[in-house]
């Protein structure tokens, strides 16, 4: 039987590009503004990938990406959205230590700019590292957009199930595992695999 899913991780198109072609294999995250409960959280540990491009800032993304920037009218609400690719989230490491943080910068796209402004918000809570092994779907699906999408949440639900039968991984099962080692090495004891139902 095909694996269909519908819940979604929302993030900025130009992440999910780096995640779906195995530039990087990490997300950092404090939870959206509209986050339940108010604090993050992860319920699924395969998503689909959907794009956002309304929030995108050139000085939050280092320089290899930050000309990918595609600039869009505020408050534009799109008539669907391309989804090319899912993850699976195979750890959610808390992170507060600034020294680790900063160790960790060479494995995703973000400025240093963008990461202490993470750092600083909501200051008692850690950032999350995730750590993501991308797949992209044999050919992209259209979903009709719609106003409860919308938002600064992480997650949402579609409206429609995506198959995600004959999706390809952006890097093989050794490159991914080796990339994964090198990240709990600079993060440690506090290292490990998420266990999410």
């Amino acid at each position: 039987m095909e694996l269909t899913i519908n819940n979604a991780l929302k993030e900025w198109a130009i992440a999910v590009d780096a995640l779906k072609t195995g530039k990087t294999i990490m997300l950092l995250r404090k939870g959206g503004i509209h986050e339940k409960g108010g604090s993050f959280q992860v319920a699924h540990n395969q998503v689909l990938l959907y794009p956002t491009y309304e929030h995108q800032k050139t000085f939050m993304l280092k320089a290899d990406y930050s000309d990918q920037v595609i600039s869009v009218t505020p408050g534009l609400r799109p008539e669907s959205v391309k989804i090319t690719s899912y993850a699976e989230i195979t750890h959610i490491l808390p992170v507060s230590d600034e020294s680790i943080v900063n160790a960790l910068f060479q494995f995703h796209i973000w400025s240093q700019e963008f990461v202490s402004d993470r750092q600083k918000w909501k200051p008692q809570e850690p950032l999350f590292v995730l750590l993501l092994r991308a797949y992209k779907l044999p050919a992209e699906q259209l979903v009709t957009y719609h106003q409860r999408y919308g938002g600064c949440k992480s997650w949402i639900d579609l409206n429609e199930s995506i198959s995600l039968g004959a999706a390809k991984p952006a890097l093989s099962e050794n490159v991914y595992s080796k990339l994964v080692a090198q990240i709990c090495e600079i993060i440690g004891d506090s290292c490990y695999i998420s266990s999410i139902n």
